[in-house]
Parts: structure tokens; C-alpha cells; sequence
């Protein structure tokens, strides 16, 4: 209704104002007056409303100008420049809607793609129904190019998803049978099933639609800034309008002023600016709920984050498996995945998984029991194996080597899963919540942008935090925080400065309220910290906060840029019209010039901008995609180098010839091929990127140092060909493998890190 009524205002006072035009060529003067007059009148009445509203709200706006200004241009005759002033109104309202329109487009565009039905199996048979129909266990079919209608899992066949409208990323990503697919998502395959796990109401995309609206109905501070400018202008404009008046004995001279005066820039050029950053956020995946929190995240100079789930993947990942003595690595991982398969826990997940990576054949178990809290027990090929909390052995010696377990565990902050074999250990699994690839990038980004000061706030163990927290180089560490010392905490640090916090749990919830501005992890995070939140980052990506703040800071720069250049530019022609050198209707043009100006510069926050993220080309994304995946592949085998090493070094056995061939195998046919072809083809891309080929040398350093390695590895093999592993071998050849383990490791980590975190995945 508001669009129609603009359109109208428009039509009306531009059509007297050109109607009046022509017939004043035409010589009909009179009349020409009359109707821009009519027109003045015409512009006087919404003006006047504006005015009156404002008033009910107990504040005065600067739409009182543009009233006296029109009463001024009536009172004194100046006809033409009070159809100019009413002209410069209506067109803009007219911008002010097409800017709020287009910058809310995207936020638009959500609540369009809303699933509104879903095809139900029924007898075997899917059936359209409505999507508050569905619930949590039925099968849906999803066709072709339609949306999720629910979150659910993958119930057989793999699907190929567009999660464009949730994360901002256009490329599809293949989802395997068991993983989960949120709604609002697009199938961008074949048809797949879809078992479904909530309904519609609790799924992922009402959630976002919801934030989204909470989005539109709030205002930002620097919007409200207007009002607070016109406490001032206001009366600066009425004094010099007067002065002008008194000095001069002109009244004309008093209503150019409060033409030129007539602060739209002000009214307008902020809002729009900010509904753009809106808009931009949202294209990234991210949900801010209003300018208010936009503004905020702007001004921010303290980040505060949790550790699980936001600085780390929250996700346990095997980090090593160590078989107790007469034991092999590989056979305790393949019995614990066997009796892990039937269980849902956490850690049995990243187990069977890892298993599935070394491409181990898990066999099918029997008489299985889960209890919970302790661990899962069954059977696997005629042994009793026990797989989760540790068991007293009866050995000694395997007493000695479990200690020295815990030991390690306790100094790696890792987590333990025994592996017991018909009653005696036979190994142990070694668990990490591993740090976020994106998450030191992305640090570096917020320090870029403006962040000061990076403290980690968490309930874990110290030892855990202060691990975490060297790595990524946070400023201070808090661990074992209570919720309650959370907010404290989060007070102090708002006290200070703007501060955000981060966080994707319950227990963060209150911390997340307390803040200038919450921030939830909210693809994986609770309801709670997504309805805390001021912002929800839609897909679990770190990065998308650096985005977020590179558009904040951009919006409130061209929001504060657009208001005060209109402003100077008005008071200079203020004083201009003061002085007599500026009639009402030139001012009216001179005006009406400036909010164009301005208005159209807010709207620059819709464009995209590089910020502080790495402008990464198609061709050098898909090498970086191609070599991730290639990394993904060969980090399980880098175990087998160290399990190699440890066997040698501890009491060699008649295997450890055909284990040493195993791992020069897996050097010489996959690992170096990979680092061969990064250095031929990432690497020269990655200098076109970053700058020059010198951010690639100490990449290339590690290569060459793995090349001398694996040449030497080579060298040792060579001679044990000949009657086996001599004991002067021994020590060189340990360090070796050694050596090359540690290498690996770091080289991995830093690829992963410099280079593959730039990639949008």
C-alpha cells in the first residue's frame, strides 16, 4: 500500500510540476502559479502527517523543516519552489522505498523460497501434503530442483544439494545416506528419500525466516542518529533562516533557506545504507536481526569466543591409535569400528569413520550391548570385544603401558576409548575436537578489521584451552568457566568496549544475551544461542563472522559518509541562500541534486566488496577443492609411518621389512606425486593469489625437505633388502620415519590452513 501511495505522490507533484512548466511557456502565468501552488498544497499534507507521527512519538524530525519550507514558499509566493520541494519529497520517498526494496531483496527472497508442501510416502506411494503435515520418522520423496521441505537425513541414495539459500555458497555438495540435510536447501540431483527429523515449525529454514523478520522490524542507531542531528539542526536552521530574514528585510531569503535546508539526506541516505549491509550479510549466509546489531558489530573492538563448536569443529576426530604390546594399530581400530557400527554416540561415529577412511572391512557384529556411559560390547569373528571406558587388566606390564597412555592423553588433552580383546587391552584410541581450519584466518581477519583484543572463554579443561589457544594466538584464555562466569566475564569486557561473543551452546545462551552483540554458531548450535543471538551464522563456517563484519563496518562508514556529506553540502547552501545568492526554486534544484547524490552512495553497501577476505579465481578454487580432497585421502597412512617407526625402535620383529616397503610405497607412489603436482600447479596459483611466489617458499622448503626424506628412507631400505633391518640402522633409520611423520603433520596443517581455508566450500 505504502509503494502505491509513494508512486502516486510522485506522479502527482512531478505531473503539476511539468503541466505547470508548459503552460507558463505557454504565457499562461496565472494559471501556472495556480497549480504549482496546487502542487505545494498537495506535498504540505504528507508532510504534515510526517510531522504530527513524529511528534506522537515524542520526538521532533526533520520533516519540520520541510513543512516550514513549503508554508514559506506559499506564504511569500514562490510557487515554482514549493512544487520543487514537493517534487524533491516525493522522489525522495520514492528512492528511499526502491532502496530499502532492493536492499531487502535478499531477505525477500527467504521468505519466497519457504517450502509450503512435501511428497509423503503412503503405501509405498509418495502423496503431496502440506508441510505442517509432516512429522519426525516419516519418508518424504524429494524431487528434482524442489526444496527441502523439513530437516531430515539421507535415507538411501547419496544427494547432490544446493545450499545456496542457507549458506550463500552456490556450488552443490554431495550429501551421503545418513548425513543430515536441513530445509530451505535445493536438490540440485536425483530424486532422493528423506527420512524426516523435525517438523517444519523446529526446522532450520523457519528458524531463519523468523530471524529474518526479527531483522526488518528493527532500526540501527545510526539511523536514529537522524533524529538526534535534527536536535540541533533544527534549531540552527530556524536561526539562520531568521537571520537571514532580520538582516536582510527579505523573507524570501528565509524560505531559500529552508529549502535547501530540507535534510533528506539525513532522512534517507542512513536507512538505506543499512538495509543494504542487511542484505549483504544475508547473501553470505549470515542472519543479523536488525541495523541496530549491524551497527553494533561495526563498532566492535573485543571478540570473545567459545572454544567447542565455534573455535574447533566440535566434532571428535581420531588422532591416533596405539596398540598395546603384541598388538597391531590397524587390528584394534577394525574391532572397535566392528562394535561401534549399531552405536549413535559421538565418539563411536569419528571411530567408524576413521575406520572407513583406512578403508577397512568392518565385519558384521554380534550379541551387542551399548550401555550407557561405560562403552559397547560384542562379539566380532569369535572374539569378546569391549570398546569405551578402561578395564583392569591383568598384566603388568599392560598396566605400566595404560598409564602411560593416560599420561599422554592428559598432555595432549585428548580423549581415550579403550579397546579390549576377550578380557585383555589390546589398545587405545586417541580423540581431539581438532581446531577449525577457517579459525586462525579468520582471527587474522578480525584483527584486520578492526578487532583489538581476542580472549577464549570456556567451560574445558585449561590444559585443553591454553592448547587451543596457542595455536590460534588469542590474547587471553578463560577455561573451566561457569555460565555464570561467563556473563561475568562478558560484562567486564562490554565495560571496556564493544565487545562480541561467540558461542554455540546452551550454557552460552546468557553469555551471548549479555554482549553489545551474540553471535551463534547456528547451523549446528542450539535454539537457545540462535534466539539469544543478535546474529546467526547459518552454516558452520567461521569465516562468515570476518564477512560479517567486513559488511558492518563498510555499511555504518557509507551510512555516517552519506548523511554528513549531505548535511555539510545543505549547510553550505544555507548559507549561500542566506546571503541572497541562492533563490528558492535553484535551491530547490540544488537540493533535490544532493539527496540523489547521496542516496545513491548509501546504495553502495549493496555492492560487494573484497574487505578483508582473499579474492580466490575459479580455476585456483577448484585446485584448491581438488588438493583438500587429495589431503583428506593420504592423512590417515601418515599414521603408518610413525606406527612403523615405533615398532622399529621398540623390538623389531621379521614384519618390519615388509612394514618399512609398505610406507616407502605410499611415499614414493601417492604421497609425492600430490607434493609434486601442488608445486607445479598449486603453488604458482597460490602466488597469483597472495601476491608474488615468495608466500609459497617456505611451502616449497617443506617439500624438499620431504623429497630428502623419502630419498633417504629409500636408501635405508636398500640396504635392509639384504638379510633385513641391520641394528646400525636402527637409529638413523627411527629418526627418519620420524622425521617425516612430524613433517607431514605440520606441512598438512599449514595447507589446510594458509590455502585450503580460502576456499569456499
Amino acid at each position: 500500500m505504502r509503494r502505491w501511495g509513494t508512486i502516486a505522490f510522485l506522479a502527482v507533484t512531478t505531473c503539476g510540476l511539468l503541466a505547470g512548466g508548459a503552460l507558463h511557456l505557454a504565457g499562461a502565468g496565472t494559471v501556472a502559479d495556480l497549480l504549482w501552488a496546487a502542487v505545494t498544497g498537495v506535498a504540505l499534507v504528507p508532510a504534515a502527517g510526517w510531522v504530527i507521527s513524529a511528534l506522537r512519538s515524542g520526538r521532533l524530525g526533520v520533516d519540520a523543516i520541510a513543512v516550514l519550507a513549503l508554508a514559506g514558499a506559499l506564504a511569500v509566493g514562490e510557487y515554482l519552489a514549493g512544487a520543487l520541494i514537493g517534487v524533491m519529497l516525493a522522489t525522495g520517498r520514492a528512492l528511499e522505498d526502491h532502496a530499502l526494496r532492493r536492499a531487502r531483496r535478499d531477505l525477500t527472497a527467504l521468505y519466497e523460497h519457504a517450502p509450503r508442501s512435501a511428497r509423503r510416502y503412503r503405501d509405498g506411494t509418495p502423496a503431496l501434503v502440506r508441510v505442517e503435515q509432516v512429522r519426525p520418522g516419516d519418508l518424504l520423496l524429494v524431487p528434482h530442483g524442489e526444496t527441502v521441505p523439513v530437516d531430515g537425513v539421507i535415507a538411501e541414495e547419496p544427494a547432490l544439494l544446493d545450499e545456496s539459500a542457507l549458506t550463500g555458497e552456490s556450488i552443490p555438495v554431495k550429501r551421503a545416506r545418513g548425513e543430515s540435510a536441513r530445509s530451505g536447501v535445493v536438490n540440485a540431483g536425483s530424486a532422493f528419500d528423506l527420512r524426516a527429523t523435525r517438523t517444519a515449525a523446529e526446522s532450520t529454514y523457519a528458524a531463519v525466516v523468523r530471524l529474518a523478520r526479527q531483522a526488518e522490524t528493527d532500526s540501527a542507531p545510526v539511523v536514529r542518529l537522524a533524529d538526534r542531528f535534527a536536535a540541533w539542526f533544527l534549531p540552527v536552521t530556524l536561526l539562520l533562516a531568521g537571520a537571514a530574514w532580520l538582516l536582510s528585510g527579505q523573507p524570501v531569503r528565509a524560505v531559500a533557506v529552508l529549502v535547501v535546508a530540507t535534510p533528506c539526506p539525513l532522512l534517507l541516505a542512513a536507512p538505506a545504507a543499512i538495509a543494504s549491509g542487511l542484505s549483504r550479510t544475508a547473501r553470505h549466509g549470515v542472519v543479523v536481526k536488525g541495523g541496530g546489531a549491524l551497527e553494533r558489530l561495526g563498532q566492535a573492538r573485543t571478540l570473545i569466543m567459545d572454544k567447542t563448536g565455534t573455535l574447533t569443529a566440535g566434532r571428535p576426530r581420531v588422532v591416533d591409535v596405539v596398540a598395546a604390546p603384541g598388538a597391531r594399530a590397524d587390528d584394534v581400530l577394525r574391532w572397535a569400528a566392528a562394535v561401534d557400527q549399531i552405536s549413535s554416540h559421538v565418539l563411536a561415529a569419528a571411530i567408524v569413520e576413521t575406520a572407513r577412511a583406512h578403508r577397512a572391512e568392518l565385519p558384521q557384529p554380534a550379541e551387542v550391548l551399548e550401555r550407557p556411559g561405560i562403552g559397547t560390547a560384542g562379539v566380532v569373528q569369535g572374539h569378546r570385544i569391549e570398546v569405551g571406558k578402561a578395564t583392569t587388566s591383568s598384566s603388568d606390564s599392560s598396566s605400566e603401558w595404560e598409564r602411560a597412555q593416560r599420561a599422554r592423553a592428559a598432555l595432549d588433552g585428548a580423549m581415550t576409548v579403550w579397546v579390549t580383546v576377550d578380557g585383555e587391552t589390546a589398545g587405545v584410541i586417541l580423540l581431539r575436537d581438532a581446531v577449525r581450519a577457517d579459525a586462525a584466518r579468520t582471527l587474522r581477519r578480525l584483527r584486520t578489521a578492526g578487532i583489538e583484543r581476542v580472549i577464549m572463554l570456556t567451560g574445558d579443561r585449561a590444559e585443553v584451552a591454553e592448547s587451543v589457544g596457542t595455536v590460534l594466538g588469542v590474547d587471553q584464555v578463560l577455561a573451566e568457566q561457569s555460565p555464570e562466569a561467563k556473563v561475568r566475564v562478558v560484562r567486564q569486557e562490554t565495560a571496556r568496549a564493544v565487545s562480541v561473543m561467540v558461542g554455540d551452546g546452551i550454557n552460552d545462551a546468557p553469555a551471548l544475551a549479555a554482549a553489545d552483540v551474540g553471535v551463534a554458531m547456528g547451523a549446528h548450535g542450539s535454539a537457545a544461542s540462535t534466539q539469544a543471538a543478535d546474529v546467526v551464522l547459518t552454516t558452520d563456517r567461521l569465516d562468515r563472522l570476518a564477512d560479517a563484519m567486513d559488511v558492518a563496518r563498510r555499511s555504518r562508514r557509507i551510512a555516517v559518509q552519506s548523511a554528513s556529506a549531505g548535511m555539510a553540502l545543505s549547510l553550505l547552501a544555507m548559507i549561500v541562500a542566506a546571503a541572497g545568492a541562492l533563490p528558492p526554486a535553484a535551491g530547490a534544484l540544488l537540493q533535490e541534486a544532493i539527496d540523489v547524490t547521496v542516496i545513491l552512495n548509501a546504495l553502495r553497501a549493496l555492492r560487494p566488496a573484497r574487505g578483508t577476505r582473499t579474492v580466490v579465481d575459479a580455476t585456483t578454487e577448484s585446485l584448491l577443492r581438488r588438493f583438500q580432497m587429495e589431503h583428506s585421502s593420504l592423512r590417515p597412512p601418515l599414521e603408518l609411518i610413525r606406527e612403523t617407526a615405533d615398532e622399529l625402535a621398540g623390538n623389531p620383529t621379521a614384519q618390519a621389512l615388509g612394514r618399512l616397503r609398505e610406507v616407502h610405497a605410499f611415499l614414493t607412489e601417492r604421497l609425492l606425486p600430490h607434493e609434486r603436482a601442488e608445486e607445479q600447479r598449486l603453488y604458482p596459483a597460490m602466488g597469483r593469489v597472495l601476491g608474488g611466489p615468495e608466500v609459497t617458499m617456505t611451502m616449497s622448503r617443506a617439500h624438499a625437505e620431504i623429497e630428502r626424506l623419502v630419498r633417504r628412507l629409500g636408501r635405508h631400505l636398500a640396504l635392509a633388502e639384504d638379510g633385513g633391518v641391520h641394528p646400525e640402522q636402527l637409529d638413523d633409520l627411527c629418526a627418519c620415519l620420524y622425521g617425516l611423520h612430524a613433517v607431514l603433520l605440520l606441512h598438512f596443517d599449514q595447507e589446510e590452513e594458509a590455502y585450503f581455508s580460502l576456499a569456499s566450500l
